[in-house]
């Protein structure tokens, strides 16, 4: 939904701006006039992107499991991990019925490859996933 929202304002954003206008005044002055719905949307943008949880990215998949032990064997391999890697974010989640920990924020698949090759000798079932990745910059 959010995809269509985006799409959509970008296409009215495109719509509105054709009928702007500047004008010199002789002065070395340049008036904008635009269309006071270009802020409108502009607000919104802004709106959208500070209650989306990241952007799309990858990370690496180092552990998927279910069942008896499953949390005491995710926060195992989280601990580990976290302590091997302290430079890269690590992501322990449940959906039921399945512990996962996913690690790094990623924006390109060769990033997480290059890392993934690092660290394949002590997760050897490792690999890369699409995910919701943290903007670069946030902690």
């Amino acid at each position: 939904m959010i995809h269509c929202l985006n799409i959509g304002l970008s296409v009215l954003m495109a719509l509105m701006v054709l009928p702007l206008a500047a004008q010199q005044s002789g002065r070395g002055e340049i008036r904008i006039m635009e269309d006071p719905r270009i802020d409108q949307l502009v607000q919104k943008h802004i709106l959208l992107n500070e209650i989306r949880e990241g952007i799309p990215g990858f990370r690496i998949q180092i552990f998927f499991d279910s069942g008896s032990n499953s949390k005491v064997k995710a926060q195992v391999v989280y601990d580990d991990f976290r302590m091997k890697h302290p430079e890269h974010t690590a992501y322990l989640s449940f959906i039921t019925p399945n512990y996962k920990v996913r690690v790094g924020d990623f924006r390109t698949r060769l990033d997480a490859v290059r890392f993934l090759r690092e660290i394949l000798t002590d997760y050897p079932n490792a690999y890369v996933v699409a995910d919701q990745i943290k903007m670069p910059g946030t902690e």
